[in-house]
């Protein structure tokens, strides 16, 4: 009996509302196995590639004179109800089909930053679809984006992406969870606000997930944080002929890795920090990252990386 947080990557959801419907049913198997099992699950998620696609979309209307332009705040807030929605049904027909009663609540969360957070001036969470570098160069010098490479894979559009600092909605995604709900609040790291005179103000930028969900595990006294991505465990030397899976990390052996540069810093590194932000926040708790795919392998202890605040025995 422990509450989770599960964190769902938006690379993972797809690249069209079809394919994220998909996708997500397959998730909401294994979701709804730890609500079986008695857990207190809350579930966030990416929104990369559906936040760009949506901010081109709206960009490109408004240029043609069908709608108003949308500001980038205002389509994360999009991205989390279209996602939210999305896992909501999924969730609510697969705890019907098992014979669970329980309550589907998506909370469109704000997220609290720093106005003078250095990511302002350095834009580097790739969010949208991949690009070739002519492709990017051209939408670059036309619209004014940030492009940079993306681990091998293509050119991405880059936004700020500060750290988070304050969850708004926490006392209502607690009573919700209190209440005895499934909830799914944080969608894509949470829409990014500043504090100013006259109140709360959205900022272009995309908060990490990962971090979100770490902090958001932290405040509502999470026992687990599980980071659902597109490997089944991590390694050491990725990519290498000697690579080599991690089925147990400490947080010493985590920042050793960390300091020899084995996480690449647009991809596994902030995952690998957000778990010992949250592991090392609080007693007894542990984090895990696998595959979206074999997460009922993970829970079983067959994949994935086990990482908590103190050494335990490792096994490759």
């Amino acid at each position: 009996m422990a509450k989770i947080v599960v964190a769902l990557g938006g690379n993972a959801l797809g690249k069209s509302p079809e394919e994220q419907l998909k996708l997500v049913k397959h998730t909401a198997a294994s979701l709804v196995g730890l609500v079986a099992a008695g857990h207190k699950v809350v579930i966030s998620h990416g929104n990369g590639p559906q936040v760009g696609a949506i901010n081109l979309g709206m960009n490109f209307a408004a240029e043609n004179g069908k709608t108003a332009a949308f500001p980038f705040p205002e389509c994360g807030a999009m991205s989390q109800g279209y996602i939210g929605y999305h896992l909501q049904q999924s969730l609510q027909n697969e705890l019907h089909r098992q014979g669970i009663q329980k309550d589907v609540a998506t909370v469109v969360t704000q997220v609290e930053v720093d106005p003078s957070d250095s990511a302002f001036q350095n834009p580097s969470k790739p969010v949208g679809d991949f690009y070739s570098q002519a492709d990017a160069a051209k939408i670059q010098a036309e619209k004014g984006y940030t492009f940079k490479e993306d681990a091998g894979r293509g050119y991405r559009q880059v936004v700020p992406s500060p750290q988070p600092k304050t969850i708004v909605e926490l006392n209502s995604i607690n009573h919700l969870i209190e209440a005895g709900s499934l909830v799914i609040a944080g969608g894509g790291g949470g829409v990014p606000v500043v504090k100013t005179t006259t109140g709360l103000r959205g900022v272009p930028a995309v908060i990490d997930k990962d971090r979100s969900s770490a902090l958001l595990a932290d405040k509502i006294a999470a026992d687990q944080l599980i980071i659902l991505t597109a490997v089944d465990d991590v390694f050491v030397n990725y990519g290498q002929t000697n690579q080599r899976a991690l089925r147990h990390l400490s947080a010493a052996d985590a920042h050793r890795y960390i300091d020899d540069g084995q996480f690449a810093p647009g991809s596994m590194l902030p995952k690998i920090e957000a778990c010992l932000d949250f592991v090392t926040s609080g007693d007894q708790r542990s984090a895990l990252i696998t595959s979206l795919d074999h997460l009922d392998d993970a829970l079983a202890g067959k994949v994935g990386t086990l990482i908590t605040a103190t050494a335990v025995n490792a096994t490759v």
